[in-house]
């Protein structure tokens, strides 16, 4: 694994009805089978792992990932069309749901039980039983 910091960071700005700065403070280079683990203040692990065939973009959605503190979340941008999977830290889906509002963003489902991925398989006729 290695790090490149952006010192400084490179800012820029994103939004639609409310624009804000985000700032891109590095880059991470892994080999296939490297792991790292991004930690919130407020205790949430997000881990990404790397393959030969490319990553593991969250833990398992009704697994590791709930215990982390976090919920995976499908929506699409009513704008642009565009889609995208979202984690929500548990107990922040107010102010979730307040940027959803705000960024023109709708639910297609929520990822983060067996039931509900469960459900989404089965509708997709993808559910091996």
């Amino acid at each position: 694994m290695r790090f490149e910091a952006k010192d400084p960071p490179r800012a820029f700005t994103v939004g639609n009805s409310v624009q804000f700065e985000i700032k891109d403070c590095g880059s991470v280079y892994l080999q296939p089978d490297e792991q790292v683990t991004f930690v919130t203040e407020a205790g949430a692990e997000y881990d990404v792992a790397a393959k030969d065939w490319g990553f593991y973009a969250t833990p398992s959605l009704n697994g590791r990932l709930q215990q982390f503190g976090l919920r995976g979340v499908l929506i699409r941008n009513r704008g642009t069309g565009r889609y995208f999977v979202l984690l929500v830290a548990q107990g922040q889906e107010v102010a979730f749901d307040a940027y959803c509002h705000q960024e023109n963003l709708a639910v297609v489902t929520w990822l983060d039980n067996t039931e509900a991925l469960d459900g989404l398989a089965a509708a997709l006729g993808k559910l091996d039983g």
